[in-house]
């Protein structure tokens, strides 16, 4: 299937490795010009060589910024032009008991779970306006629909990523400008790996066996295993799509079956 993304520009902010990785690789399969984003300039520099290998004569450049400074953030958005497609991807992700989250905690997700995408919209959408043409896609999850008890304030900023996703959507109202939300179920992310390894040498197992307790002890998952990163990819890939002109406004769900109530 042809997805119409050859002259399209993307950028995919926390794109050096995870979710965000394997959106910018699916969006450059498809002939789109993708600029990527990471905290460090040399791990956004290693993204773009890992890509060019992976995909030689595609198009991709970065931009590094850390969301959690607004200086960064601002020579970002002065580096970064025109683009038809925003993905805001970029998260922290933690688990942590809701007493032991301080004001501190609770700012800086917000900053980087929140505060980026309504930088990174506000900065493109009135170009998409002018032009009648556009895609902003918002990286949410599931924990934003059902927020866990141990990561009530990871899932508080993924119910403010919605509400903000459906808010931008009625600004594009009679245009071919479109916002849309995914709610991903759980992903076997770096982050996520990295939360696996971490609990699992604290409770004398191997990270395959804590992977599979947290999935068996999951009582919803259809798909009973965690969900790959391509496969989060592939549904924003259509969402980046001009196929997908009459879905704005929505939230998707790409959750493995986790969610038992519609969305």
């Amino acid at each position: 299937m042809d997805l119409r993304l050859e002259d399209k520009t993307a950028f995919v902010s926390g794109s050096t490795h995870g979710i965000g990785f394997a959106v910018a690789r699916a969006l450059l399969g498809e002939g789109a010009s993708v600029v990527i984003n990471g905290r460090s300039e040399a791990g956004v520099q290693d993204a773009v060589r890992r890509l060019r290998a992976d995909l030689p004569g595609a198009e991709v450049s970065g931009l590094a910024a850390d969301f959690t400074d607004p200086a960064q953030v601002q020579g970002l958005l002065e580096s970064l032009g025109g683009v038809d497609i925003l993905v805001n991807n970029v998260g922290l992700f933690g688990l942590d008991r809701f007493e032991d989250i301080g004001d501190d905690a609770w700012q800086r997700y917000f900053d980087v779970n929140v505060m980026s995408g309504v930088r990174l919209s506000r900065h493109v959408l009135p170009g998409m306006l002018e032009r009648n043409w556009g895609r902003i896609l918002f990286i949410s999850s599931e924990s934003g629909v059902n927020v866990p008890a141990d990561m009530v304030h990871y899932g508080v900023t993924k119910a403010a990523m919605l509400a903000l996703g459906n808010g931008l959507a009625k600004r594009t109202r009679g245009t071919e400008v479109t916002v849309n939300t995914i709610l991903g179920g759980p992903t076997y992310s770096d982050g996520v790996a990295d939360t696996v390894a971490g609990l699992a040498q604290a409770r004398g197992v191997s990270p395959d066996e804590m992977k599979a307790a947290i999935i068996g002890a999951n009582q919803t998952t259809l798909l009973q295993r965690f969900i790959e990163p391509s496969e989060i990819a592939q549904l924003a890939l259509y969402l980046a799509s001009p196929l997908s002109s009459a879905t704005n406004g929505a939230a998707l769900r790409a959750d493995g079956g986790v969610l038992t109530t519609i969305v």
